[in-house]
């Protein structure tokens, strides 16, 4: 979506825009956690409308981009969905992609403003194949629930998230928080934005970030820096094909899953409720005096009080109270494990899930 977007759906009673990369929708219209339990039990939407959006034509299209990304996609039937990844030579994430297979088209959900780049790489990768891309983002968005918008259509890209799709590899436990909420993006004309809406209740940003938080589920635009690797956000549960190879970047994830270990991982923090505020992205998570990684998202759940996700290094002790400090204040801050320590170096176990024996 272009720099100044502005929803329509700002005109709503109470609406709050939010800041950052999710501006130009509401951060909430009123009652943020209010909101978040409506959206988690399916009696609100959201306006994810400055999300962006590309298609990809052409007889080659799944075979084209299987090539060069994380996931099978050339096996996916129309309706089915999927996420993957494009990664540097060092395996290091540099787009992330949930993928629609419409009849005859591909259809691409990306952060905010990340279509561009997007789009310029894959076109300079078409060479003589049969393939075209276009950037819809001027004139599409998204609207997500926890369930179908009647309203909406049925362009609807559905969630994987938790589940471990064919080739992938779980490096979190198998009663996993996620499969709490599924998550459903409708992709619709920006045109039609209030008629797709109909007389929905809405939530805003602020309650789709509660959600995901508390989903363990990584963002593109939060959980990522320059020396992110999927290893370390779980995204081999979803993002990955471990048997498919000839991407770039496929060395790294097969060495540091097999024979390696993930030099950082993500964490769920349930941070002091005492504070009354929230620690901003990026302020430091500390072990006593040293610091140990980063918060890279925090929310106020309606339920669990305040929480964030951070990434911290692979040795941090996962029984160890740790310190988030923004600034002048501390929160202090216990760990629940998403990635396990011993995450990767798989060679020889039984399973994807790290501690689950063969059954029977």
């Amino acid at each position: 979506m272009s720099t100044g977007y502005q929803s329509p759906l700002l005109q709503r009673a109470g609406a709050v825009e939010a800041g950052g990369v999710d501006a130009g929708v509401a951060a909430h219209y009123g009652a943020p956690t209010r909101e978040a339990r409506k959206l988690a039990e399916g009696q609100a939407i959201a306006d994810l409308s400055h999300f962006d959006v590309l298609e990809i034509s052409g007889e080659d299209r799944q075979s084209w981009l299987d090539t060069l990304s994380t996931q099978r996609i050339n096996t996916l039937k129309p309706s089915q969905s999927t996420q993957t990844l494009l990664l540097s030579v060092q395996g290091r994430i540099e787009h992330e992609m949930k993928v629609l297979v419409d009849e005859d088209r591909l259809v691409l959900i990306v952060e905010p403003g990340a279509a561009a780049a997007l789009e310029e790489f894959l076109n300079s990768m078409r060479f003589m194949l049969r393939v075209e891309v276009n950037n819809l983002s001027q004139t599409h968005g998204v609207l997500a629930a926890t369930r179908p918008i009647p309203s909406a259509g049925t362009l609807i890209w559905t969630d994987p998230w938790p589940g471990v799709t064919p080739g992938g590899w779980a490096y979190s436990r198998e009663d996993h928080p996620g499969s709490e909420r599924p998550w459903l993006l409708h992709v619709v004309a920006l045109d039609d934005l209030i008629s797709a809406v109909a007389d929905e209740e809405l939530a805003g940003m602020m309650a789709v970030e509660a959600l995901r938080i508390a989903a363990w589920e990584p963002r593109f635009g939060a959980e990522i820096d320059e020396k992110t690797i999927p290893h370390e956000l779980d995204w081999l549960r979803t993002a990955v094909h471990l048997e498919k190879g000839c991407y770039k970047g496929q060395e790294t994830i097969a060495r540091v899953h097999n024979i390696g270990h993930p030099p950082r991982r993500v964490v769920f923090l349930d941070l002091d409720g005492s504070m009354h505020t929230l620690p901003a992205p990026g302020s430091e998570v500390k072990l006593g005096e040293r610091t140990v990684g980063r918060v890279t998202s925090a929310t106020l759940h309606y339920e669990a009080g305040p929480i964030a996700l951070a990434v911290v290094k692979r040795n941090v002790d996962p029984e160890t109270v740790l310190s988030v400090v923004d600034g002048e204040t501390s929160y202090p801050a216990s760990q629940e494990v998403i990635v396990a320590p011993d995450a990767g170096q798989v060679a020889g176990r039984f399973t994807g899930f790290l501690r689950t024996p063969p059954q029977g």
